[in-house]
């Protein structure tokens, strides 16, 4: 038996409690998810592996 956990949707999980528990929250969730993805499209994942 294989377990194999990625951090993409466990991330996505805490997110949504948080956002569930403080709502205002959500501004920051949604700029830091934004700056991430954009730092991510400028240099790349190449051997980057999560």
């Amino acid at each position: 038996m294989n377990l194999s956990l990625s951090i993409g949707p466990i991330v996505a999980l805490v997110a949504g409690i948080m956002i569930l528990l403080i709502p205002r929250l959500l501004n920051y969730i949604v700029a830091v998810y934004l700056i991430v993805i954009g730092l991510i499209g400028l240099f790349g994942v190449g051997s980057l592996r999560i």
